[in-house]
């Protein structure tokens, strides 16, 4: 690229970046986001058994009604003869039989039904039916509603308007942490507008190509993808004006400033987006269809973000001139940032005294936080996912105080053959409190199990391997409910880790040793990141149990976390060991690390701190889920920027000097 021309004619730089965001802004408006018939097995894994019996229940011809319970409880003592008969006929209008009363007299419960077309309506007919209720119920009772469709309801009243929560949240962190880092009025405004309109593109574009290729997503992937659209691309934004920055103070034409900064960042951006595409690609390989959707969709977020930095942002700073960057306007002959005095560079200074000392305290740090992993629990049940309990959860609990624990969410055996066969087989197991003929219908019969334990406890999950036991032999038969999906989710997310870690852990491996033509430094780097990680979820653990009060971490949050924690922490390594390995050609690997280590730990840390910022805000969504998975990451994230990439990785190549590289031999061309 020639000095006059950054993606055009010099001259016409603001109307070359007016145009591509007027661009963006119009296809993001005029496309909309996509959207897909949503299916009842979408955030249920591939080929196991509850998912199998939950595709069964489509056949019924009630199938588009959803169970809710309605529990009624006295305020104090037991139930009244008057409130009992004001009850009876209130399950009468509401087109069920009798209220069951409890044993202790406290309660009552009733079934009734509600459609379920779509999430919309049913939280509509529920928010009705609690409204209803609550006009209607006898001084001294009150009344709540449970039971699948509650929860149903209560979970997207939980991501109601959240998506823009999240996003306005998001937006002021990186302003906040943007106009910290450039203490400009003006410059934080630049890559955050384009930023911002490539996180529009990028739903948009996202929801288009799943609902194309008939992908599922769900509620939290937009938020996810926003995050993580606005993290990785505000660190690629960081890492491009830090070199737009430097050139200025070599060269008068900004023009010419841009095009060589734009090209000695790209190798750095493209190659970190790359490498973080393909292990979002990774969960393509999941059982579960809205994971596919999630790293579907995050992938192509990450493109646009690089894109959009690469090819929009160049164009918009020239578009502005030297001023953005008021008050600290960089000018020619100013020294350069790896020859200043700068705290990393005296940081430099001091690990190279002693890197192997450095390398041993770095590693014995990470081993004590790692130490919290002996201890992790995984898997929450459902009374468990939300931060803030929605009604649902408390009138389950309620519930469990007067009548057998699973009657809220019972069991449900589905069969193609003789439901009386399954009736005989599952009565009499031991954890079955009891057993009753479901809905029939469509070559299809359900066959209601009501479990003794608590939810989500070790007595239930037996008892669901007992009954899965007991029909196996009998054809066309299969067990769902929210215990059995549980115990398949857990499964799910075991084969899941199992197989994708390896994966995204050798494709880093891959595209480290092609960027850096080494073997060493890439076996260490990702050595690096796994220890970041064991670390991030130890201190996470004993903060989950120690100050939030979490009982276990939810099953998926290994992955997720890792994923992100690893693919996200490669870019601080690409920052890092490119410049590295330019300044190295120059000055020699010690010298080279110690200018790259000054030249690049401002903005591994400015970028580390944003993106740990902008995960944490995961916590606005109310699902304990992506506050465990923002904790875990913002945890990783501080760690790589502060301690592993900006103190351990310069310790080691230090240490190592220039087998670091090998078998690439480091010629340097100073005399």
């Amino acid at each position: 690229m020639t000095a006059p021309t950054v993606l055009g004619v010099r001259r016409l730089s603001w109307l070359v970046a007016v145009l591509m965001l007027v661009a963006v802004a119009a296809t993001t408006v005029a496309l909309g986001e996509g959207s897909r018939e949503r299916l009842s097995t979408d955030a249920l894994p591939r080929g196991l058994d509850s998912t199998e019996a939950t595709a069964l229940l489509d056949r019924l011809p009630e199938s588009d009604t959803e169970v809710a319970l309605v529990l009624w409880t006295a305020d104090e003592g037991t139930l009244t003869e008057e409130q009992l008969s004001d009850l009876r006929q209130q399950a009468a209008d509401l087109g069920g039989a009798d209220p069951t009363v409890s044993d202790d007299g406290t309660a009552a419960l009733a079934v009734t039904s509600v459609p379920s077309r779509d999430q919309a309506e049913v939280s509509s007919e529920v928010t009705d039916l609690r409204d209803r209720l609550a006009a209607d119920a006898p001084d001294g009772v009150r009344a709540e509603v449970t039971g699948p469709a509650a929860i149903t309801a209560d979970l997207s009243a939980v991501f109601d308007g959240a998506n823009t929560r999240l996003l306005l949240a998001t937006a002021l962190v990186v302003a906040f942490l943007l106009i910290v880092t450039y203490r400009s009025p003006v410059l934080w405004l630049v890559p955050l507008t384009v930023v911002g309109l490539a996180d529009r593109f990028a739903g948009v574009a996202a929801t288009q190509v799943m609902a194309a290729v008939d992908v599922a997503w769900d509620e939290s992937t937009i938020g996810i993808l926003s995050v993580l659209v606005f993290g990785a691309g505000t660190d690629y934004a960081l890492l491009l004006i830090s070199r737009y920055r430097d050139e200025l103070r070599h060269e008068d034409d900004r023009w010419a400033a841009m095009a060589r900064a734009r090209r000695r960042t790209a190798e750095a951006v493209l190659s970190s987006a790359t490498t973080v595409v393909l292990g979002l690609l990774t969960l393509l390989l999941s059982l579960t269809p809205t994971t596919r959707g999630l790293g579907l969709a995050c992938a192509i977020g990450v493109v646009v973000a690089a894109a959009a930095v690469l090819l929009v942002l160049p164009s918009a700073l020239v578009a502005c001139g030297r001023w953005v960057f008021w008050p600290r306007v960089p000018r020619v002959g100013q020294t350069p940032i790896v020859e200043t005095d700068t705290v990393w560079h005296r940081i430099g200074t001091r690990v190279a005294r002693r890197p192997g000392a450095v390398v041993v305290a770095g590693a014995l740090v990470l081993v004590a936080m790692a130490a919290g992993l002996f201890r992790v629990d995984l898997g929450l049940d459902q009374s468990e996912q939300f931060l803030d309990e929605p009604q649902a959860i408390t009138a389950a609990q309620r519930l469990g105080e007067s009548f057998p624990a699973g009657t809220s969410d019972p069991t449900q055996v589905v069969t193609t053959g003789d439901p009386a066969a399954v009736l005989a087989a599952v009565g009499d197991l031991p954890g079955v409190a009891s057993a009753r003929p479901g809905e029939s219908g469509g070559g299809v019969s359900t066959v209601q199990v009501v479990l003794d334990g608590a939810s989500g406890s070790a007595e239930n999950t037996t008892t669901v391997e007992r009954i899965r036991d007991a029909v196996a032999d009998l054809p066309g038969t299969h067990v769902t409910g929210t215990e059995a999906q549980t115990v398949d989710g857990e499964e799910a997310a075991g084969r899941d880790l199992r197989l994708i870690l390896p994966l995204i852990l050798g494709l880093v491996l891959i595209g480290l040793g092609v960027l850096l033509r080494s073997v060493v430094a890439p076996l260490l780097l990702v050595a690096t990141v796994v220890a970041t990680y064991a670390a991030a979820l130890g201190v996470a653990w004993w903060i989950f149990t120690g100050v939030l009060g979490f009982g276990a971490i939810d099953s998926q949050v290994p992955l997720f976390a890792f994923l992100f924690l690893v693919a996200l922490g490669v870019d601080y390594n690409i920052f890092l060991v490119t410049r590295a390995k330019e300044e190295a050609a120059e000055h020699g690997t010690r010298e080279g690390m110690l200018r790259a280590l000054a030249a690049t730990g401002g903005v591994i840390t400015s970028a580390g701190i944003l993106l740990a910022a902008v995960f944490l805000v995961l916590g606005v969504l109310p699902l304990v889920v992506l506050a465990q998975i923002g904790t875990v990451i913002c945890i990783g994230v501080l760690l790589d920027t502060l301690l592993v990439r900006t103190v351990v990785v310069p310790a080691l190549a230090l240490e190592l000097g220039d087998r670091f590289w090998w078998p690439r031999r480091v010629v340097s061309r100073r005399p």
